[in-house]
């Protein structure tokens, strides 16, 4: 059975919602899967709201634009109020605990992690919250193996972080524990 994930990923720009599109794209083309990347953000860049798309799948990607998305993660209340009514109807949405649910929403499955904190208080360094959402994103939907979503984080971060970042990695997945 062939498995496609329409991967959208939104906050506001400098939260590194972009490298975490490529970190995913990345773990899922080291483990022999298909994938494409793309990204739109607003004429702020940093601070404007921001979203990114991933598609993972196991079958060619004929299309490369996602129209209903089947995953969604938000990290502000502006990009969770503005993607929430488009996603489909088994979509799977994981948002930072300091967001409000809308009632669109209600009934999906949900995942209400304190993405940001575990940053800021756990890793140390709140712009590390891209990586705690790589993390818990890909041990919800279970993309990649561990070894190969390290691998693609360790080839995006800049020299000298890997420490730090494979710490973020973990705590994100420790998350879902």
């Amino acid at each position: 059975m062939s498995r496609r994930l329409d991967l959208r990923l939104s906050g506001s720009g400098g939260q590194g919602v972009i490298l975490a599109t490529i970190i995913l794209a990345e773990a899922a083309l080291l483990a022999g899967k298909k994938a494409v990347q793309s990204q739109a953000y607003g004429p702020e860049a940093r601070g404007g709201m921001c979203k990114a798309e991933t598609i993972v799948s196991d079958d060619p990607i004929w299309f490369t634009k996602i129209q209903t998305p089947n995953f969604l993660l938000a990290l502000t209340q502006q990009a969770l109020d503005n993607f929430a009514g488009n996603v489909s109807d088994d979509a799977v949405i994981m948002i930072d605990s300091s967001l409000t649910l809308p009632k669109c929403l209600e009934g999906k499955k949900v995942y209400s992690l304190p993405i940001l904190d575990t940053a800021a208080e756990k890793v140390g360094r709140a712009m590390t919250a891209n990586i705690v959402a790589v993390g818990a994103i890909n041990k919800a939907l279970n993309i990649v193996s561990h070894e190969d979503i390290l691998k693609a984080v360790h080839m995006h971060v800049p020299k000298g972080t890997e420490e730090l970042n494979t710490k973020a990695l973990l705590a994100g997945e420790a998350l879902l524990d």
